[in-house]
This record gives C-alpha cells, sequence and structure tokens, in this order.
C-alpha cells in the first residue's frame, strides 16, 4: 500500500488538494503498478509560524 506524504504551507483551497491528490494517485498508479483504491496520500499544513527557511520563520517573509 503506497503511502504519500505532502508537507505543504496551510492555505491551499480544498479545489487545489483534490486536484494535487488526483494526480499523485494516478502517477502512483503508473509507475509503482498499484490499484488507485491502494494509494493513500496524507496531507499535512503547516503553519506559516511554525516553517522557516535560510534561519528566518514564513511568517516574517
Amino acid at each position: 500500500m503506497p503511502l504519500v506524504t505532502v508537507k505543504a504551507i496551510e492555505g491551499r483551497t480544498i479545489e487545489q488538494k483534490r486536484g494535487l491528490v488526483k494526480d499523485i494517485t494516478e502517477a502512483v498508479v503508473k509507475n509503482f503498478e498499484a490499484k488507485p483504491e491502494s494509494v493513500t496520500v496524507d496531507i499535512v499544513e503547516i503553519s506559516r509560524e511554525n516553517f522557516a527557511k535560510a534561519g528566518k520563520l514564513f511568517a516574517d517573509s
């Protein structure tokens, strides 16, 4: 059972998430020869104040 975890800054719309999980599922089915019902996608949303790059919080950008 393939499990794909996506970590992203919060703020995407439900439509964007639907499109993403559809595309990811299709890619896993194609490349892993898996059945769609066996593919799990986990979207982990991170707040801008809990994520940083190059020593700077995203909330400070």
